[in-house]
């Protein structure tokens, strides 16, 4: 069994004082930073995935509905768009071994829409086959959006998904309790 961490969108604008905040945005990017403290040697592999808008069209709205259209939020290079300071740190950002940006010219919720950093033609699919993964743990911002999006995703693409719920913050408590018990019941392991 090969393993990866999957961190999925623990960015500034996702986080309390970002356009798009999520309640638990800090809390998880603190419980992250410290699973990477802790059982970063759990993982073979270990990547992140960041919105990353440059002009996304009708994804932003100033009279956004919060299902389709959004405040404008990641934009590409902007202060919004960064990781969270926690996982920003050294320390943290060490044990990254890969990002994947999404979402460019497009809505964009999966990683694995996200093309790497190193190489655009490299989306998280292919990167992650090319090292033999099989198994993925799904962690980050929003339950409800964008881990969601990117757990359907592994399994559509044959890697055994777990979510790690206490590392997931949701846009909406009772979205997110929805999204858990969706991917429950499409074949992914929540813990």
């Amino acid at each position: 069994m090969t393993k990866a961490l999957v961190i999925v969108d623990v960015q500034n604008d996702f986080c309390p004082g970002g356009s798009l905040a999520t309640e638990r945005g800090d809390v998880v990017a603190e419980s992250i930073a410290q699973l990477l403290a802790t059982n970063s040697g759990d993982y073979d592999h270990i990547v992140a995935t960041q919105d990353w808008h440059i002009d996304p069209g009708t994804h932003f709205s100033n009279t956004p509905d919060f299902v389709d259209t959004w405040p404008v939020h990641c934009v590409a290079d902007s202060e919004g768009a960064a990781m969270r300071a926690l996982l920003a740190k050294e320390s943290a950002a060490a044990v990254i071994e890969e990002y994947f940006r999404k979402g460019r010219y497009e809505a964009a919720y999966s990683g694995f829409e996200g093309a790497s950093t190193s190489d655009e033609d490299v989306l998280l699919a292919q990167w992650l086959n090319e090292r033999g993964v099989t198994h993925i743990d799904v962690v980050g911002i929003a339950t409800d959006h964008c881990v969601r999006a990117t757990a359907l995703d592994g399994l559509r693409e044959g890697f055994n998904v777990r979510v790690l719920r206490e590392h997931c913050s949701p846009v909406s408590e009772e979205r997110g309790l929805a999204a858990l018990e969706e991917l429950r019941e499409a074949g992914a392991t929540v813990i």
